[in-house]
């Protein structure tokens, strides 16, 4: 009976995006073309998943739930690369068939299947992307031991799930649906619609939606708040499941959500006793603090993936006599951040640093002129011993060193470390 319970849901999530596609389809990839012509772009997402690697252009991905365009865009962005999309609806894969076809991918291949029987292919892959899926499916663990299944050893993924806590005022949304018997009609989704708009604004729902602005749109409506099938994790229950499926945690997309170190968080009495946490403990911590994340966006491997993966930059201090552990590595500027200059910065700084990725309006970085200048020496070529030899005369080593972790932590730079040999 277990085996056709999770037929009947799967048949409930298929016909669910045959009537919903989800994220709507977008009439060309135009806008996408423009931003992938930028080469450090692919080269920072190789080396958020692989740090130590050198960069390949040819691998096998796949793109697991690849909804109306996901597919064709990763195909877009890599040339290189055999891309293949599975999803389970015929809909959203017809949307994904036109743009393959009108910028001429032919290094796309696509297939309806659902995410726990990729098995099927009968192939590897070197990278996994799977955002927005897995929580729909009727046996997470199973979906997620599918994908491990059809990893190679060597391989990344890049995976997305639904968070808790951030996600309450949408919780209750549902079960206000659900006591008003709503469902997916034109009529109850423009009610819906309309009733939303009169939300207080101290609801957790407003927050949400302000963020999300596709909130209006009714196929993005009916997948927040009228899905069959939904479910979310806190950071531990996330880390319980990656271990129960044979998953290792690599690290956080976007890192310093996460981390004590960032942002307010940092400069409160509670900081030095968060910085004596596990690493899990006190990502568990800020996840409780802030409140609003909504997704847990996030790398991993698997468990059987070689001993120092993850591996993390100035893990074992900064120190002159540690330069064999951090002098070859290359900083990347990551392409989505900018500095900003305005009449309200802090003092003693000459800009701020963002990353237009983050939500959490505290995580800015300020830096001084010293800093600015090593910022500015960061060509994606020169190592960090280049950069820091070639400013010795105005800022010494292990400053310049501290604050090259503080760019990796608030994400504003990625590390290349193919060309370190202890790594």
């Amino acid at each position: 009976m277990a085996g056709s319970g999770t037929d009947d849901c799967r048949k409930d999530i298929r016909s669910f995006y045959e009537k919903h596609p989800y994220p709507a389809p977008p009439k060309n990839l135009d806008d996408r073309l423009k931003l992938y012509t930028d080469p450090d772009r692919r080269r920072v997402i190789f080396h958020l998943l692989w740090p130590g690697a050198a960069l390949a252009d040819r691998r096998r991905i796949l793109v697991a739930g690849c909804g109306t365009s996901q597919a064709a865009a990763i195909a877009l962005r890599e040339p290189g690369a055999e891309v293949v999309g599975i999803d389970i609806s015929s809909t959203s894969l017809g949307h994904t068939r036109k743009l393959s076809d009108a910028y001429g991918l032919t290094n796309l291949a696509l297939h309806q299947l659902a995410l726990d029987r990729v098995e099927d292919l009968g192939q590897s892959f070197d990278q996994i992307v799977c955002t927005g899926v897995l929580h729909h499916l009727p046996n997470p663990d199973r979906g997620l031991k599918a994908l491990r299944a059809v990893l190679a050893a060597g391989g990344a993924m890049q995976l997305m799930v639904y968070a808790l806590y951030g996600r309450s005022g949408i919780y209750m949304l549902q079960q206000y649906c659900r006591l008003l018997g709503l469902g997916t009609s034109n009529k109850d989704l423009h009610e819906l619609r309309d009733t939303l708009n009169a939300l207080p604004a101290s609801h957790p729902l407003a927050a949400v939606m302000h963020s999300a602005k596709d909130f209006q749109q009714p196929d993005a409506l009916a997948d927040a708040l009228l899905h069959p099938q939904d479910r979310a994790y806190s950071v531990p229950q996330l880390f319980d499941w990656l271990e129960r499926c044979g998953i290792r945690f690599g690290r956080w997309f976007d890192q310093a959500p996460y981390l004590p170190q960032c942002g307010t968080l940092a400069a409160t009495s509670h900081a030095t006793r968060l910085g004596r946490l596990p690493a899990s403990d006190q990502h568990a911590a800020v996840e409780l603090f802030r409140g609003t994340i909504t997704k847990h966006h996030f790398i991993a491997y698997r468990d059987d993936a070689p001993a120092d993966w993850p591996w993390h930059p100035f893990e074992a201090g900064h120190s002159s006599r540690r330069r064999h552990r951090w002098g070859g590595l290359i900083p990347i500027r990551i392409p989505w951040t900018q500095s900003v200059r305005n009449q309200r910065l802090p003092h003693g700084a000459v800009a701020v640093l963002i990353n237009r990725g983050h939500h959490c309006p505290d995580l800015f970085l300020p830096i001084n002129k010293q800093e600015e200048l090593l910022h500015a020496a960061i060509d994606g070529k020169q190592n960090l011993t280049e950069i820091i030899d070639g400013h010795a005369e105005i800022i010494s080593e292990n400053r310049a060193l501290t604050f090259f972790r503080r760019l990796w932590q608030y994400d504003q730079i990625v590390f290349d470390a193919s060309k370190l040999h202890a790594f």
